[in-house]
């Protein structure tokens, strides 16, 4: 079958690579600016890396008590982005609900560039880069299935390749003029599903399997990591498709829009409760077990740096929460576009730095210390996500061209194309 594929003929493989990437050097001065702006943030932030290499992690605000910061809080943080794409997945192929399917594609080219973005975070945080063939199966000590990084792993990159190969065959078919064959994809289609939730869950498991950290090691941290996933995803991806609806004349579905801000606003209103359950549980009656809470909130021992950090998180979600409730402003799309903006950089902030530091804080042997993220770790930091946003644009530019051909076809040519192939 897929050396069939591979032949080079009319409408084959080859021509839809060769189609799909032509698109990639057609367009106006807007999206020829966007990428050279992209481009620009990338070779800053590249820059900034090779300092890295070259000086090692002393460059960045890590330490001895402090080994995970602002790379490990952005990649939390992704892998929850990457997940969210089961939002539109289950409507599309499950109830089959065609607004959402016209977008579907566009979900899942969301779920790639974040998981490849998560992905680069963790290489960044390795003081050794050149030591990742260690994580290979077959090729390093993988220590699979002890070792819950080899699961994260597996999970990941496995996540990755659904998304790509599903809606690649999808593409393919329409791009042939014809409609997928349902009994093919639908498979693997539900095999994405339990995965997108896989992955961050097993991303939780890597925390919360930390004794040592008692902030971290609550059997609650991972359904908080899918509700908090389930805000920031759709916030994104209502951001997303509406530029997209804007410069493009793909059409995007209000219906789908209203959909992802009610899932928005039951998911942050879950995620508020168990913000509330784990402070009740630290604070009723507060023991050594509390210590980096009350770090994280109040301080301790005269360090506070992430004080500001997590009070700006919860009053920036209870905000989005009370917009999200009242249905008139959830509609609106001015106060949707507001609530998605305080709930996204909310649940980046809860499920970033003030996740990931305070975990640290005290140390074992009680040491206290503070961590600011400098100016090469920000820089690196904006350069990767702007590789990320690269990668869902050049995604969604090679995508939407095929699919929109495909709606202007008559239906008896789809038809037609289908019974002869």
């Amino acid at each position: 079958m897929f050396k069939r594929m591979l032949e080079r003929k009319p409408g084959g493989v080859v021509d839809f690579m060769l189609s799909a990437v032509g698109r990639l050097s057609r367009g106006g001065w807007l999206y020829w600016l966007w990428l050279v702006l992209l481009l620009g943030v990338m070779g800053n932030g590249g820059f900034h890396y090779l300092d890295q290499l070259r000086h090692g992690l002393m460059i960045t605000g890590l330490s001895d008590q402090i080994s995970w910061g602002f790379y490990i809080a952005n990649f939390a943080f992704l892998v929850g982005i990457a997940a969210s794409a089961v939002l539109l997945v289950i409507p599309a192929y499950i109830f089959h609900r065609q607004e959402v399917k016209d977008v579907v594609l566009l979900g899942e080219a969301v779920a790639v560039a974040a998981v490849i973005t998560a992905m680069t975070f963790v290489m960044v945080d390795l003081g050794r880069p050149e030591r990742f063939w260690h994580m290979i199966p077959g090729i390093g000590e993988f220590n699979f299935p002890v070792s819950l990084l080899s699961w994260d792993v597996l999970v990941l990159t496995g996540y990755l390749l659904l998304n790509l190969l599903i809606p690649f065959y999808i593409l393919y078919c329409h791009f042939q003029g014809r409609e997928p064959s349902f009994r093919v994809y639908f498979p693997w289609v539900l095999l994405a599903m339990f995965w997108a939730i896989s992955i961050h869950t097993v991303t939780a498991f890597l925390f919360s399997a930390n004794p040592a950290r008692p902030f971290w090691h609550t059997a609650l941290l991972g359904p908080r990591f899918i509700a908090s996933a389930f805000v920031s995803g759709p916030a994104l991806m209502i951001a997303a498709l509406q530029i997209i609806r804007a410069v493009t004349r793909y059409p995007v579905s209000q219906k789908v829009m209203h959909m992802l801000a009610l899932i928005m606003t039951i998911a942050l209103q879950i995620s508020l409760f168990f913000v509330i359950a784990e402070l009740f549980t630290d604070f009723y009656n507060e023991g050594s077990h509390s210590a980096s809470s009350r770090y994280l909130f109040f301080g301790l021992d005269g360090h506070a740096a992430l004080r500001p950090w997590v009070w700006c998180a919860l009053g920036l979600n209870l905000l989005a929460v009370l917009i999200l409730m009242i249905n008139p402003l959830r509609e609106n799309m001015f106060f949707l576009n507001l609530a998605c903006l305080l709930a996204f950089v909310g649940i980046w902030i809860e499920k970033g730095m003030a996740l990931v530091v305070p975990g640290f804080i005290p140390t074992p042997l009680g040491e206290v210390a503070d961590y600011v993220p400098t100016s090469a770790e920000l820089m690196i930091s904006g350069g990767i996500w702007a590789m990320g946003l690269l990668v869902f644009t050049l995604l969604a530019k090679m995508a939407i061209p095929i699919e929109l051909a495909q709606r202007d076809r008559p239906a008896e040519a789809v038809a037609g194309a289908a019974a002869t192939t």
